[in-house]
């Protein structure tokens, strides 16, 4: 099946929003959607490895590895410089993939996730503070419910593709 992704500009800004949330998110969705819908445009390119059955997989594997990982104690602060490059590369790297398979500038859609992955990890960070504070809920109960928006999410981004 050929790559039909309608609307590349929104789906990348949702990527990078949901890399800011789950390192992993974008990455898996994009791999997910291309491993499905091949694009003709990353023939070519090193980007082509995001087709991948196998990419997809485990990439799959990695992002449970995340939730899981997220809810210890020892899970570093998502606004650590080593987080938040994680979380822009990974926005950043889907953004590039679905921008190149839809024909459009790789740097564009690289700046685009990145950037909303960068915004994202700072306003998801806060914001998750503040609803712990204000609700009295321990904080891995709202990590679960964030896990929660980052699959419905991703689910939906699937499905637009």
């Amino acid at each position: 099946m050929l790559v039909k992704i309608s609307k590349p500009f929104w789906q990348v800004l949702s990527l990078g929003t949901l890399a800011g949330m789950r390192s992993t998110s974008a990455p898996v969705i994009t791999s997910h959607i291309l491993s499905h819908h091949q694009s003709k445009n990353l023939e070519h390119s090193p980007l082509k490895f995001m087709q991948s059955k196998t990419v997809a997989a485990t990439l799959k594997v990695l992002a449970l590895g995340e939730i899981v990982g997220d809810k210890l104690p020892s899970a570093p602060n998502r606004t650590k410089p080593a987080a938040i490059g994680a979380r822009v590369l990974s926005g950043a790297l889907a953004g590039a993939v679905i921008y190149k398979a839809t024909g459009n500038n790789l740097i564009v859609g690289a700046l685009l996730g990145g950037t909303a992955a960068f915004a994202s990890t700072f306003g998801t960070f806060h914001l998750r503070k503040s609803v712990v504070k204000s609700s009295h809920i321990v904080d891995p109960i709202i990590g679960a419910i964030e896990d929660a928006l980052v699959i419905g999410g991703s689910v939906g981004l699937a499905r637009l593709a």
